[in-house]
């Protein structure tokens, strides 16, 4: 019975408002797969509405990184109670803030959230990919692909399909900064990397890309493994 570790981006629970249609066809999609026999650890992020209560604490005080962070932790937290509270009894009934210990359950979902300051739930997802054995997850957000530089600010930037982590950590910050966006944190692929874990980067708008690839199918997005021939 196949576990798949999924990180879902705070962009797409709470993009401006909660999208609540995003979230009753995540749901009617994530149950459908379970009675399948597959299994789900999902982690929340916190999106804009994060950002929000970050930028707001910068213009009053002046708080540390590390200040901002659990300022995300708290908000994240919401998004992933919200995630827990939307899948009735097929979840287990406490979202898990430390997905290092394997709650004791047969619930076919598990919600997790962040632990501790330093790096988003992308970390928090490869820490739970790492308890369950899994050598795969999805990253679902609002963007399509990685690309070669910034598309908001390069109209020429380049999709990457598939990419090794060493040459995607070059595209990226060398450290983690809250409120830091970027496709996949740079802890979070430094131990992905260290852990042999493939990351495939999607959008989830539509849907239809997850099905896509929980089918085996081609999808649209990207593939990032640790080595590519």
């Amino acid at each position: 019975m196949e576990t798949i570790i999924l990180s879902l981006g705070g962009s797409l629970i709470v993009p401006d408002g909660i999208d609540k249609e995003f979230l009753k066809d995540f749901r009617k999609l994530i149950l459908s797969e379970t009675r399948k026999g597959k299994k789900f650890v999902i982690t929340a992020g916190g999106g804009k509405f994060c950002r929000q209560y970050q930028e707001a604490a910068a213009e009053i005080s002046r708080p540390t990184e590390e200040d901002k962070d659990w300022i995300g932790i708290a908000s994240l937290k919401l998004n992933a109670e919200l995630l827990r509270v939307i899948f009735g009894n097929s979840v287990y009934e406490k979202v898990v803030p430390n997905l290092a210990e394997k709650p004791a359950t047969d619930k076919p979902i598990i919600i997790g959230a962040a632990y501790e300051p330093g790096h988003s739930t992308d970390w928090d997802a490869v820490l739970a990919a790492r308890t369950f054995g899994a050598k795969r997850m999805v990253n679902l957000s609002n963007i399509d692909y990685v690309y070669d530089s910034d598309p908001k600010k390069n109209p020429k930037a380049k999709k990457i399909e598939e990419i090794s982590w060493t040459e995607y950590r070059k595209l990226i910050p060398e450290r983690w900064e809250a409120g830091l966006s970027t496709p996949f944190d740079p802890t979070a692929a430094r131990e992905a990397e260290a852990a042999g874990i493939e990351v495939a980067i999607m959008n989830g708008k539509p849907l239809q890309n997850f099905i896509q690839y929980l089918a085996g199918k081609k999808f649209k997005g990207t593939i990032i493994t640790c080595q590519v021939d």
